[in-house]
């Protein structure tokens, strides 16, 4: 901004407002490196001097406020101790700049034929701070009225045309310059609350009053405007759920939630919205089951589920029962998701315990955006289960696995190979060992009967089965890549099988935490930062808490062979959960976490190809029956 002003008037005020010694000489034309050519370029205007170029005004200014001139004062036979002397009382009177007798002015005028007169030089400086608190205490009225901003707009622009260098006068000016603004926000977010423009989308009401609040955090305006917009949005919500829209009733009651820090107005609107959705469904459950007490009622009974499904939250309860009558004729013959049972074995004995797992689907693999993730995981697809499988609850055990072996002599590959590759305390790395087999420990000890059994092959593992299905007349295999990875998710979409959350749960499994320590008191270098699980090796089968379905160590302890061969990505892989397998194949698949791997192999998504003869301390299985 230019301000005009005479040199000798602009060295006055320099001495006298910016509070500086003596002034410098003028520069010589053309000036010097880092001064101005023109010491008016720096100044205000003179007494009397024409209108000024700088404009504060606004939608709620009392008026349009040009820079300020100094008015004229009546010299006629006023001497300039006259001139002092009503300075000083117009001063007195807090009459400080609005005319020809205000104290500014007549001070000015001693100036201008006396430009180093101390009296006036000192009564500036006076009326310079007078204003700074005064413009000051305008701003901080209660919602800064318009005639507050307008005034303290004035007094702003008086103070710059006297020190325009001030620090605290260019503060003041851009302090008034932020409430002009705040208060056109304010106004402009009014009225797109008027015309239901409520800004969702970061425009309209909300944007405006955000800016305003930007400008000035603590401005009540702009927080009644946004405490507005947000019951705005709750309407919405409310109309929308009255409709059985709930999607569109959750996604403006989320909208409503982004307006405002926690408030307590989106709880309210939540349970009353909620109430809308109960009493929905209660009307859809009842009707669904009286529709499967007539012959031909599985038809609209389905179709009430899919409205009831369409509008429930996950995990509702009353749709679950109308789903529960629904699937257990369709997709379980005479089981129910969830139920625990274990086959009878022709010897007497009870073959490993099961548990249904629910029909459904979900999204296999790894996004491509997913941290750590592997072509191989690769691309993401939907897979679905139209009938639900039963899936043994823990890895199988040395104790099931010993059953098998008396049973029929039989000879596992690390058994007739003399051999496996367990974990080796003295070195820290992992060896190939001379007599360890199925009742092996990690370590190459003995292992306990309800360890999860190891140093088995995939052929080991399939012979299990074939043998489990003739002792009980049942069809006993390993789990497909899909079935494995569906059942460890249990419902869940995140990177881990516990969602996204960097750091596994407290109990949740056997897992490379930074906090566990070998017997030697060796720790991982690559682990769960901050967790452990107190063990180092696999622990006992069901250890640690069950997932969702109901599954033990899906994601830690052991990873697990699955029924797979080995492909490269997952272009143009079975859609229905099937098992991918081509006959004869080698390299086949194993999925979940164990004790001893990186963080990111435990992601849901991780797999990785083995060689069909492999065995080792980090690999054992599971089965899944059909049902």
């Amino acid at each position: 901004m230019r301000f005009l002003l005479s040199p000798a008037l602009f060295t006055a005020l320099a001495v006298g407002l910016a509070g500086c010694t003596q002034p410098s000489p003028a520069p010589t034309a053309g000036g010097t490196a880092g001064q101005p050519a023109d010491p008016a370029a720096e100044a205000g205007p003179a007494p009397g001097s024409g209108q000024g170029t700088v404009t504060i005004a606004g939608d709620d200014a009392a008026e349009d406020i040009q820079q300020w001139t100094p008015p004229r004062v009546d010299r006629q036979g006023r001497t300039l101790a006259q001139l002092r002397r009503a300075a000083e009382q117009a001063f007195a009177q807090g009459h400080l700049y609005e005319d020809g007798d205000a104290a500014v002015p007549l001070w000015l005028a001693v100036q201008e034929e006396e430009p180093d007169d101390r009296q006036a030089r000192q009564g500036l400086q006076r009326a310079k701070q007078k204003l700074l608190q005064q413009a000051d205490a305008l701003l901080q009225r209660p919602l800064q009225q318009r005639e507050a901003l307008a005034e303290a707009g004035r007094q702003a622009l008086v103070l710059l045309t006297l020190a325009p260098k001030d620090e605290k006068v260019r503060a003041l000016q851009g302090r008034v310059e932020t409430a002009q603004r705040v208060v056109a926000y304010n106004r402009a977010g009014e009225d797109d609350l008027r015309a239901d423009r409520i800004g969702e989308a970061g425009d309209g009401a909300i944007g405006n009053f955000r800016e305003a609040l930007a400008l000035d955090p603590k401005n009540r305006r702009a927080r009644q405007g946004l405490a507005a917009a947000e019951s705005g949005l709750i309407r919405r919500a409310e109309d929308a759920a009255r409709i059985r829209d709930f999607a569109s009733a959750g996604a403006w009651l989320a909208e409503a939630s982004k307006v405002r820090d926690s408030s307590p107005t989106i709880a309210d609107a939540f349970e009353r919205i909620e109430q809308i959705r109960a009493a929905a469904l209660v009307q859809l459950r009842d009707g669904g089951l009286h529709d499967l007490t007539t012959p031909q009622g599985l038809k609209p009974a389905r179709e009430k589920l899919a409205e009831a499904l369409r509008i429930a939250l996950p995990g509702d309860a009353v749709v679950a029962q109308l789903r529960e009558r629904i699937e257990l004729a369709t997709h379980y013959g005479s089981f129910r998701p969830g139920q625990v049972f274990s086959d009878a074995l022709r010897d007497g004995g009870r073959g490993p315990q099961m548990i249904v797992v629910p029909h459904g689907g979900f999204q296999m693999g790894a996004s491509d955006t997913e941290p750590g993730a592997t072509d191989a995981e690769r691309p993401s697809h939907y897979v679905r289960f139209e009938r639900g499988f039963a899936m043994a609850i823990t890895e199988i055990t040395v104790g099931d696995f010993e059953r098998y072996v008396k049973a029929t002599n039989a000879r596992p590959r690390a058994t007739r190979r003399g051999h496996s590759v367990v974990y080796d305390e003295r070195s820290g790395n992992f060896i190939r060992r001379s007599g360890v087999d199925w009742r092996s420990d990690y370590d190459g000890g003995r292992a306990l009967g309800n360890s999860p059994v190891m140093h088995v092959s995939v052929r080991d593992a399939e012979n299990y089965a074939t043998w489990l299905s003739e002792q009980t007349g049942r069809s006993y295999r390993l789990p497909s890549e899909a079935e494995f990875e569906y059942a460890m998710r249990a419902g869940s979409s995140g990177r881990y099988p516990w969602g996204d959350a960097g750091l596994p749960p407290e109990g949740s499994g056997n897992y490379t935490g930074s906090k566990d320590a070998s017997p030697s008191g060796r720790h991982w270098h690559n682990a769960f930062v901050g967790y452990g699980d107190g063990w180092w090796g696999p622990a006992p089968v069901a250890s640690f808490q069950a997932n969702g379905f109901g599954l033990h160590d899906m994601g830690g302890n052991l990873s697990e062979w699955v029924a797979d061969c080995w492909h490269a990505s997952y272009r143009r892989a079975p859609a229905d959960g099937v098992a991918w397998f081509n006959p004869g194949c080698r390299s086949r698949v194993i999925r979940g976490g164990n004790w001893a791997n990186a963080p990111e192999q435990t992601r849901a998504a991780w797999r990785q190809s083995q060689d069909s003869d492999t065995t080792n301390a980090r690999i054992g299985f599971r089965l899944v029956r059909g049902i």
